[in-house]
């Protein structure tokens, strides 16, 4: 990697501070070298303890860095784009992170040798425990995910994949997050209701939900042997899972994933068709 490489993040989000932190983290990219703008300084404070450099203009930072993050909501991105593209060049490596943007919806906001990737996040990049999953656009060469793939190492999981992927992604992984914190409290409750008391109860749902997760994906097992392995003859469990079962927890679940990705493709359609409607 360039040591010299300047990376740039519009909007001072969760998702640009978490992906800050894993950047910086590996030592190749100096916090000299990154650059926060915001509208606000809301946000600053804690990009500030990074020791980058902060500005509130959009344009300023798209002239002094070579790979930037546009991180900010969905709605926002058309006009973010707007504002800078007659700033980027070839040389410049885009990469949004907004749910529901197209990399065709990105591409004709640019202009035409623009490099672009699309990036899905989740919200564990803030503890370095991310699932993030990049598209590259059509100018978008081999060597340009590597240097994303590289980037984002200390951030989590990275993988590449086709577009298609990345509303999966969002509805697995991304609202998946969320999915997880609900089992979580639900199990928690499940103690509560028991006797256990509710601190305690929370901490090892917490710890719970933590250790499974690490086990399957240390142990390069299937859940199902994971399961199985947990499971005695007439014990606990397999009685659990049985009320679990009886409960449809597995068949809401894959419900929640196909329904969340399903609003991702539809909120991605929508804005299509409001970047397509507004350059008429």
């Amino acid at each position: 990697m360039d040591s010299n490489l300047r990376i740039g993040f519009i909007g001072a989000g969760n998702m640009a501070y978490g992906i800050a932190k894993g950047v910086l983290q590996s030592g190749d990219v100096p916090p000299t070298n990154v650059k926060v703008s915001a509208p606000s300084r809301r946000n600053f404070d804690r990009f500030q303890e990074l020791g980058v450099d902060l500005t509130h203009s959009n344009t300023e930072l798209i002239s002094s860095c070579d790979l930037v993050f546009v991180a900010v909501k969905p709605h926002l991105v058309e006009t973010v784009l707007c504002e800078i593209s007659h700033h980027v060049t070839s040389k410049h490596i885009i990469v949004s992170v907004a749910a529901g943007v197209t990399l065709e919806m990105l591409e004709g906001l640019l202009p035409p040798e623009s490099v672009v990737l699309r990036l899905m996040p989740n919200l564990p990049c803030l503890v370095q425990k991310g699932a993030l999953l990049f598209s590259r656009g059509t100018r978008a060469r081999p060597e340009d995910g590597a240097l994303l793939r590289s980037l984002l190492q200390h951030c989590g999981v990275v993988e590449e994949g086709p577009e298609a992927w990345i509303d999966i992604h969002t509805g697995l992984s991304g609202s998946g997050v969320a999915f997880v914190y609900l089992f979580a409290e639900a199990l928690a409750d499940g103690a509560v209701k028991m006797g256990m008391p509710s601190a305690l109860a929370h901490s090892i749902a917490a710890q719970t939900v933590l250790g499974a997760g690490q086990l399957l994906r240390d142990s390069g097992k299937h859940p199902a042997q994971l399961r199985s392995e947990v499971c005695t003859p007439g014990g606990t469990t397999i009685f659990g899972l049985h009320a679990m079962e009886q409960g449809g927890v597995r068949a809401a679940t894959m419900n929640a994933v196909e329904t969340a990705t399903e609003r991702a493709r539809e909120l991605g359609r929508k804005a299509s068709s409001t970047a397509t409607q507004n350059r008429k």
